[in-house]
């Protein structure tokens, strides 16, 4: 006998009236009415517990009952509930004591009859006695609305994961669709009633996939939405209560008004970031650092910038970053942000060599902004440095090098604040006219 349906038939049927009013023999029922398995699976599925998960409580439950030690397997365990074989009889009593039930409950056979507990004299109604049943039952109603498992948590983690990995070199576009899909798996299971360690789980997967969706829509130049999902995701960062995790949403945050405005905003959530993460060594904090740095810079504060330039790199000294990871901050990505740092500052000699730290670093064929970014700036450096002819064409070479997919808003608005500091006839020139055309484009269009 094999499953025909799976773990949204017992999510389903756990919300049902039925299964809600008449507790977990009612989702017995129900779960061998409609996915046809046998009634020892449905009571161990009704649980939400796995085959190694039961047969972990089988060895523990003959422990405490001072018994040699149960040697079944997941393996025995299936033959039990999917081919129909008998289990011996101190298996069957462990089984019966493990779901509380009757061998005919859990659909088997007993060769030994279990005792039957001494008839009682009836006793006269306790109105106390009914109030703490009724509150009991109330309460096993809710715990039995729990249903999410530890694998099914480690699964949704694993796709997160490969969704960052992914979100390296893919097309905002594209990861928005990809992210949206795994919130709404998220968002059934955190839906219901969940244990408080599942449910701050949840929530930390809802934070991270939250924030990329809201760093594509930032990409993609739509603001409204992108704030909107920056204070979804901090929502979620705080309810999961874990403070590395609020402090890297605020810091992602703060490229939003980094990049569109206001400044003060981005240094401010680069700040908060920072204080949050205590200055404890990590992707984090030298992610916060670093974003403060160049937020500084940009707002004139010469001093505040080195003195965080100076930090994020002493952090650094002590991480070990995931490369091809959006949720990690590797070297290439310190060197972008300490070449925006020392490009506001006008220290061009320190902006090119991190530029070149970082280009350097870039796989070939990295189809991500970064490296255009990289020569954005670069070409910043050329009008610093009175080579403004040199820094147009570059701003529009790297601008068209950038795939259709990848051009979107936020490589548009850095390459207006290079067309912004050229001196006033270039700014109306044929190259700079050229540029302009291109970045009134919408965004992602070739």
């Amino acid at each position: 006998m094999t499953n025909r349906h799976g773990r949204a038939c017992v999510a389903t049927l756990r919300r049902s009236p039925e299964a809600l009013e008449g507790g977990l023999p009612a989702l017995v029922a129900a779960l061998q009415e409609c996915c046809g398995i046998s009634m020892l699976r449905a009571h161990r599925q009704a649980q939400g517990w796995s085959r190694p998960e039961v047969i972990a409580r089988l060895v523990a439950l003959a422990e405490q009952r001072g018994e040699p030690r149960f040697k079944g397997t997941r393996e025995l365990l299936r033959t039990w509930e999917d081919l129909g074989a008998q289990p011996r009889e101190r298996a069957l009593q462990l089984l019966c004591a493990l779901y509380e039930a009757s061998p005919a409950d859990l659909g088997l056979a007993s060769s030994a009859p279990i005792p039957a507990p001494p008839p009682q004299q009836p006793q006269p109604p306790d109105p106390v006695q009914e109030h703490a049943e009724r509150t009991r039952r109330a309460i096993n109603r809710t715990l039995a609305a729990s249903t999410v498992s530890p694998g099914e948590l480690d699964l949704l983690d694993e796709r997160l994961h490969n969704a960052r990995r992914l979100y390296v070199t893919a097309a905002p576009e594209q990861m928005i669709q990809h992210l949206l899909g795994d919130l709404d798996d998220i968002q059934a299971l955190a839906a219901e009633r969940q244990p408080a360690a599942a449910q701050s789980r949840l929530s930390e997967l809802t934070a991270i996939a939250s924030t990329l969706v809201a760093d594509a829509m930032m990409k993609l130049g739509r603001l409204p939405e992108a704030q909107r999902w920056y204070g979804t995701a901090r929502l979620a960062a705080d309810d999961a209560g874990n403070s590395e995790l609020r402090a890297r949403v605020r810091v992602q945050t703060a490229m939003l008004p980094y990049y569109y405005g206001p400044l003060l905003a981005a240094a401010n959530l680069a700040r908060e970031a920072r204080l949050l993460s205590r200055g404890r060594p990590g992707p984090t904090a030298v992610f916060a650092v670093a974003a403060e740095a160049r937020s500084l810079a940009r707002l004139g504060d010469r001093d505040g910038a080195q003195a965080a330039i100076r930090l994020a790199k002493d952090l650094f000294e002590h991480c070990q970053p995931d490369q091809d990871d959006a949720w990690a901050f590797p070297e290439r990505r310190l060197w972008l942000y300490l070449s925006g740092a020392h490009t506001a500052l006008g220290e061009t000699s320190q902006a090119r060599h991190a530029q070149h730290q970082a280009l350097a670093l870039y796989p070939e064929g990295h189809t991500g902004i970064d490296p255009a970014l990289l020569h954005l700036e670069e070409a910043m450096c050329l009008v610093i440095d009175h080579s403004p002819t040199e820094a147009l064409q570059l701003t529009v070479h790297a601008y068209d090098q950038v795939p259709g997919p990848h051009r979107t808003a936020i490589l548009g608005a850095r390459a207006r604040d290079v067309i912004e500091i050229l001196p006033t006839p270039l700014q109306s020139g044929r190259p700079a006219r050229q540029l302009a055309e291109m970045l009134a484009l919408p965004a992602g269009q070739e």
